[in-house]
């Protein structure tokens, strides 16, 4: 057997990010709550970092203040002040004084069920069927398994023998509650359930027939062949559909949500846009202190040759701590800096729109090349540092991902945005009665002087969340 042995040449192209880079990265894709954590984080984690103490130090005799006048100062102004704060406490020791206290009154649907169900005089079993039976309701109120599954589920966990028809049951008691519609199982039964709670008209029973019968005719607006089925006149038929469109699709909405959800919808805007004489004065919203290396671990010590293990573990520490803070520091740094330069770019670009006052057909094209070539980051830099953040204006809150905005045609000036709002405003104006097609809005778009094609027009539509004109058409 032959051996032999070969040279070859291969070209490969790999990007290596250093471990500075990648913790940079994932920093920078932090939004400012997340970021004022992270800071937290290392301040409690490492004794080499703290938070720098930029106010002048106060004397103890200074702080002379009552715990009342500390709670009253914490208001920003004297009407924002309750008026128990105001009161004089001066009762007799054995009087009793009772501080008002902020309840949270919200409540959940299963609350709010369970609360009803309570005043049925039902047995423990049927009692824990029912509470089953609204345990398994969506979060619009909907009921989206069999009655089969939920018997077995409550014989598995409770032990006792359970019959599908004692599910029925309860279900039945389940959908008499309110709000009205609560327990159906699909769209139809929900809207059949508010309907048989109406008061009798003609109107309500028209309603009633649609959607038992020709609920799919309804859907897609077959007006004229919905009017012959139920033989209603136009008059009859329009006043059936708008008994149907009051009612509520999604019952469950209108009870409260979730206290601890409800926070964290709330949009925390990353900069804040200022006008003032014409000119753009652009903030980096944040609530991070200045951090610092802390002072015991600011020398440089360097192991000696005589010093004893335990002399060179400590010096060993305290380095790598210095070393982890002073990284920390430069991150954080790199991550601020980054932000604010990306915001300036788009902030130069943008400014017709920060000035105009919210006019969405101010906006110009803009890429994240375009970033680039004011900044000279690179694109998933760019893409990292935008992604989730937002921007404070005059006139409103926006995120950072709204101001990119496509060219509809290479050669072309226009932005999509402009593009958008133009499509928009045709269809408010149009008559609802004829609503137009995609074809009739090109030619109206083409004659404020928008040259698209037929098949931009409709992307840009569906990306409104507009339906077709069949969709749109109204009695």
């Amino acid at each position: 057997m032959e051996e032999s042995l070969s040279l070859s040449q291969q070209q490969r192209l790999q990007q290596r990010l250093s471990p500075l880079q990648v913790k940079f990265v994932k920093m920078l894709e932090m939004s400012g709550p997340e970021v004022e954590d992270e800071v937290q984080r290392a301040l409690d984690d490492n004794p080499a970092l703290e938070a720098a103490d930029i106010n002048e130090p106060v004397s103890e005799d200074s702080f002379n203040e009552s715990a009342e006048e500390l709670r009253i100062a914490d208001y920003a102004s004297e009407d924002e002040i309750p008026s128990y704060r105001l009161e004089a406490h001066n009762h007799s020791s054995s009087d009793g004084y009772y501080e008002p206290v902020a309840v949270d009154s919200s409540s959940t649907l299963i609350d709010t069920l369970a609360a009803q169900l309570a005043e049925y005089n039902l047995s423990d079993r049927d009692r824990k069927t029912a509470m089953y039976v609204i345990g398994n309701l969506d979060d619009n109120g909907y009921l989206t398994r069999d009655s089969a599954s939920i018997a077995c589920d409550i014989e598995e966990q409770t032990g006792q023998p359970t019959t599908p028809a004692d599910v029925k049951r309860m279900l039945d008691l389940v959908r008499r509650m309110e709000p009205a519609g609560v327990g159906a199982v699909d769209l139809r039964d929900c809207l059949l359930l508010q309907l048989r709670r109406r008061k009798p008209s003609p109107a309500v029973k028209t309603a009633t027939e649609i959607v038992s019968h020709y609920f799919d005719l309804f859907s897609r607006k077959h007006y004229d062949r919905l009017a012959s089925a139920t033989g209603s006149s136009p008059t009859e038929l329009r006043a059936a559909i708008d008994i149907i469109r009051t009612l509520n699709p999604k019952p469950a909405g209108v009870i409260g949500d979730d206290p601890a959800e409800e926070r964290t919808r709330h949009i925390i805007p990353d900069f804040s846009v200022e006008i003032d004489d014409g000119d753009l004065h652009l903030t980096l919203l944040n609530n991070i202190p200045e951090l610092q290396i802390e002072e015991t671990f600011r020398e440089n010590d360097t192991p000696e040759r005589n010093d004893t293990p335990r002399e060179r573990e400590a010096s060993l520490f305290i380095r790598q701590k210095r070393d982890e803070a002073t990284e920390f520091i430069k991150l954080l740094r790199m991550r601020q800096e980054t932000l604010f330069n990306v915001m300036g770019a788009i902030a130069k670009i943008q400014r017709d729109f920060f000035m105009s006052g919210d006019d969405e057909s101010k906006l110009k094209p803009m890429i994240l090349k375009d970033i680039s070539a004011i900044t000279g980051y690179d694109l998933s830099v760019i893409s990292r540092a935008t992604a989730g953040k937002y921007v404070a204006t005059p006139y409103g809150v926006h995120s950072l991902k709204m101001f990119f905005n496509e060219r509809p045609k290479d050669n072309d000036d226009t932005s999509s945005h402009e593009i958008l709002s133009t499509i928009r405003g045709i269809i408010e104006a149009e008559d609802k009665r004829k609503p137009l097609s995609d074809e009739a809005i090109t030619a109206a778009i083409s004659a404020k002087g928008y040259e698209i094609a037929r098949r931009t027009v409709a992307k840009y539509r569906e990306k409104l969340g507009i339906p077709v004109a069949r969709l749109r058409k109204e009695l």
